[in-house]
């Protein structure tokens, strides 16, 4: 089967739906500088919920994109990491986080407009 995301059973839409995800967004800019530890990303990842980040991090391990290794110390100690495929989004998702702080302001304004029409607002 030829991959298009247009195409309603093409797993491909899985994958967009995985890399266009928030959270997995912010781990793997997270892990961009290298291993991290799960309370590492949970501490810096501002407003994930333990059971969200566990999924992303479940989800993003089973497509390949992170590597776990567990350490067999006391008490356990879990690191994450990008695969090789992992490394392959960090331009395409540094660009996504690039894009989104530049033009806050303008989508904020945008917003504003449309919630409030008549209102001259601007960024």
């Amino acid at each position: 089967m030829e991959a298009s995301a247009y195409a309603k059973n093409c797993p491909s839409r899985q994958i967009l739906d995985r890399i266009g995800d928030t959270w997995s967004v912010l781990v793997v800019m997270m892990l961009a500088d290298g291993p991290q530890r799960y309370t590492a990303l949970s501490r810096r990842i501002e407003g994930v919920s333990p059971k969200m980040l566990t999924q992303t991090l479940r989800g993003l391990e089973r497509d390949g994109l992170i590597g776990r290794t567990v350490h067999a110390e006391v008490p356990p100690r879990v690191d994450y990491e990008l695969t090789e495929l992992g490394r392959s989004l960090l331009v395409l998702v540094g660009a996504l986080e690039n894009w989104a702080e530049t033009h806050i302001e303008d989508v904020q304004a945008a917003r504003a407009a449309y919630d409030n029409p008549g209102v001259r607002v601007s960024a």
